[in-house]
């Protein structure tokens, strides 16, 4: 049995069925999960990613915004 990174519940899946890549879902907390290895059976919180995603976002528009800043101060 696995259990949810984000809140520890057990999750009910057929171990053997799932391959890495596939998408869950915790019943208990609603995360969004995916697996990340299969022997042993590893799964990763997907809401991780979506924050890295937005953080790397944010990070390349303050860099865009930093050489606007240095292209006004040349002129």
């Amino acid at each position: 049995m696995v259990t949810c990174p984000a809140c520890e519940a057990a999750i009910d899946v057929e171990e053997d069925e799932l391959d890495e890549g596939d998408p869950l879902s915790c019943d208990e907390c609603g995360a969004s999960l995916r697996v990340v290895g299969v022997e042993p059976l590893e799964l990763e919180s997907d809401d991780d990613d979506e924050e890295e995603e937005e953080e790397d976002e944010d990070y390349d528009e303050d860099e865009d915004e930093e050489e606007e800043d240095e292209e006004e101060e040349d002129w």
